[in-house]
């Protein structure tokens, strides 16, 4: 891949922009521009109310961004929630982007939200939590990420990356997105599948082939690691989103 392409990371949830930190350090070293934006609600230290946003507003937040930097010709990658969102920010501004890129995210269709696409049992305990919190805010419960999000980290590794979590706005993933354009447009895309990745568990509701399915013509790429490699081998993940993104 030639050098001096423009990387957009797009964040999934519970995370905010700053977490990209390590897989940005290893891009750049390669040659590359990067960006990682924070989705709207998404700051680590939001006060409550900041987090009462829903699926529109983190889409126009990451829009603003692209366009108030004078981003084009970029390469927009998304993680897990984050591929609802660039599906929508590649029907607002299909001729700044050069390659979408989904890195174990959801790919919906018209109308979806990510909780229509996720298992029952997932949907059952956030809406316990987002009613216990009473916040409209949901967090993941420490044992669901150690086992099924970061299997592949050691326990310290888990620990204190857990700690690095913000509560998620729960209609970032409830929220019904409306998505008109998203199959006709002609912009290239990639499915990148980390192999160990069970925060889908195995099955109908497993990350691939399912969501590649849903872009072909679509190149598809593997690694090894768990949904939260980013964390646990971030130059790995770096060198694969390379790839990914190549014309």
């Amino acid at each position: 891949m030639e050098r001096g392409y423009t990387f957009v990371l797009v964040h999934g949830a519970w995370h905010y922009g700053d977490l990209w930190a390590p897989v940005a350090e290893s891009l750049r070293i390669a040659g590359h521009e990067v960006h990682t934006p924070t989705v709207a609600g998404h700051a680590y230290n939001a006060q409550p109310g900041e987090r009462d946003v829903g699926h529109a507003d983190g889409v126009a937040s990451i829009v603003e961004y692209i366009r108030r930097n004078e981003l084009k010709n970029i390469v927009l990658v998304a993680h897990s929630f984050g591929g609802s969102i660039i599906s929508r920010v590649a029907e607002e501004v299909p001729e700044l982007i050069r390659r979408l890129v989904y890195w174990n995210a959801f790919v919906l269709k018209d109308g979806e939200s990510v909780a229509d696409v996720s298992p029952p049992t997932y949907n059952l305990m956030m809406d316990a939590i987002a009613e216990e919190r009473g916040d409209n805010c949901v967090v993941l419960p420490y044992q669901v990420w150690r086992d099924s999000f970061i299997g592949d980290a050691d326990e310290a590794t888990a620990r204190h990356t857990y700690g690095l979590l913000c509560p998620e706005p729960y209609r970032m993933l409830t929220d019904k997105v409306p998505l008109k354009s998203f199959d006709k447009l002609q912009i290239p895309k990639t499915y990148l599948n980390a192999q160990a990745d069970v925060a889908m568990p195995p099955g109908q509701y497993a990350w691939f082939p399912r969501f590649a399915e849903r872009l072909f013509p679509c190149r598809v790429v593997h690694m090894s690691g768990s949904h939260q490699v980013m964390f646990s081998n971030p130059a790995g993940l770096a060198e694969k989103i390379i790839q990914a993104g190549r014309d």
